[in-house]
């Protein structure tokens, strides 16, 4: 099983390094959203799945770190620059706001998480010097990937740079974050989640935990969201609300919440049924959410699991 992984996964880097040679812009375009979403979704899974904290307003910090690098980039046009400050800015935002949040647990937690996310989409709305307002921010460069006096990389033609900083930034991020999760540190995390008593009884501060994987969570949601100014050249205010928090959550329990690749996973689902729905009817949401229940239904437990435990056992008897 882990050779088949091991080969799955070496399939999946080469088909996506290769991408750009032979699809046009529209499907790297489709495919930095996946790998944003994937990223933002990962550092969600973080706390639900494996701290079992449920978080409403995740958005919050992927707006962050947007408008961070968004105002890094019309001052100081500096790609690495930006996508570094808006990482700073999610999780500085997620510590701050977690060291709040993390006294309490359940729907408490939940509830706290989703009031402070819609104050940050309030100031999004109304702190016009800074973010625009409702107009948000316009004309944001795609600028160059730079080190002075060492290289400079136009990032403009999306299918050949830009692509490439994200799939190669998202691929890091994605194995740093699996690397933590084999560590002492995930196995505490997941302590904390089957029982924060017995944990606590270890001499270990939940709190302090749980506070680590809020920050973490956070960090991950501006990566996600320093990634999107460049590529729209433009940040408005509803990428704070409440509803994009959803995003996460849906396609993390369409994959598979306690698997590592559930929420990658989900996210390719997610984008190929949106991208498939909105070619045949203007009320693709209807027929979008439908969907979804249906497979959140049937796939008890998410994707991953059910191919896991349903399906790999089938081929192997076979």
């Amino acid at each position: 099983m882990k050779r088949i992984k091991f080969f799955l996964l070496l399939a999946l880097i080469i088909f996506l390094f290769s991408l750009p040679a032979f699809s046009g812009k529209y499907i790297l375009y489709i495919t930095i959203h996946i790998l944003i979403l994937s990223v933002f979704a990962l550092g969600f899974n973080l706390l639900l799945g494996y701290t079992g904290l449920l978080s409403f307003g995740q958005a919050g910090f992927f707006a962050m770190g947007a408008y961070a690098c968004a105002k890094i980039l019309l001052i100081l046009p500096s790609l690495l620059l930006g996508t570094m400050t808006g990482m700073i800015a999610g999780a500085l935002a997620a510590f701050i706001l977690g060291f709040l949040c993390v006294r309490h647990t359940r729907i408490y937690f939940s509830m706290l998480t989703l009031s402070f996310g819609m104050m940050i989409y309030s100031l999004a709305w109304k702190w016009r010097e800074v973010t625009g307002g409702d107009d948000g921010l316009v004309g944001i460069p795609r600028a160059p990937l730079e080190i002075p006096g060492v290289f400079s990389i136009d990032m403009n033609p999306m299918g050949n740079y830009y692509y490439y900083y994200v799939l190669v930034i998202s691929l890091l991020a994605i194995y740093l974050l699996y690397r933590l999760i084999q560590s002492p540190f995930g196995l505490t995390l997941k302590g904390i989640r089957e029982s924060e008593n017995r944990v606590a009884y270890a001499g270990i501060s939940v709190r302090h935990y749980r506070l680590l994987s809020f920050t973490i969570a956070g960090l991950y949601a501006g990566l996600a969201g320093s990634f999107l100014p460049p590529l729209e050249n433009t940040v408005t205010p509803p990428i704070a609300h409440w509803t994009h928090s959803a995003e996460p959550v849906m396609v993390t329990l369409l994959g598979g919440i306690h698997t590592f690749s559930g929420p990658i996973v989900g996210s390719i689902v997610f984008y190929i049924i949106k991208d498939i729905i909105v070619r045949y009817t203007q009320y693709w949401l209807i027929w979008f959410g439908a969907i979804i229940v249906f497979l959140v239904l049937v796939f008890r437990g998410g994707i991953v699991i059910f191919l896991i435990e349903r399906i790999w056992p089938l081929i192997k008897w076979r």
